[in-house]
């Protein structure tokens, strides 16, 4: 028993709140990527990503995990990105902070998604049974890549109009005569 929860209905609520967090993680990516600040999936994805970490540390171990270690990473840089964003509101270096951190916290949780993957999927166990064969090595080399790449981009796409811009009142709407 887990949270007065069974072990196995724990997990599953562990990873549908994962789930959740990295589905919305790549929304609030994209949004990164279009210049879109999308307030409410970012809450989700922060919010959801922490409890990620959070229902992770309730799982009995009797030593620190790599899972514990990428957890307590996460809640770091997850801390730094909700000063960055509601804070410090993304103004000045803390827009690239906040991207910064966004995307480090959505690769924590892609990161832990391969190793799972490489853990409960047949195929993908029987290539890489202890995670030190090359096909794990190689996976996670390219979603490192594409994590990098893709946080330059949205660090140089990233600006995002914090002020709703609005015609003076005595402006003439266009196809007034």
């Amino acid at each position: 028993m887990i949270l007065g929860m069974s072990t196995a209905t724990f997990t599953l609520l562990h990873v549908l709140i994962s789930l959740i967090g990295i589905v919305s993680g790549l929304v609030v990516l994209y949004g990164i990527l279009t210049a879109n600040r999308m307030d409410r999936m970012t809450s989700l994805f922060l919010a959801s990503t922490a409890l990620t970490s959070l229902t992770g540390f309730a799982f009995p171990n009797d030593h620190i995990t790599p899972g514990i270690v990428v957890g307590i990473l996460s809640l770091v840089v997850l801390v730094i990105a909700g000063l960055a964003r509601y804070v410090r509101k993304m103004s000045g270096a803390w827009r690239s902070t906040y991207v910064i951190t966004a995307a480090i916290a959505l690769y924590f949780n892609c990161f832990v998604l391969v190793v799972q993957s490489f853990e409960k999927v047949p195929a993908l166990h029987a290539l890489a049974p202890t995670q030190k064969e090359p096909p794990f090595g190689i996976a996670q080399l390219l979603l490192l890549a594409v994590f990098v790449v893709l946080t330059v981009m949205a660090v140089r796409r990233f600006h995002p109009t914090s002020e709703v811009v609005s015609l003076p009142r005595d402006t003439p709407k266009a196809g007034a005569a």
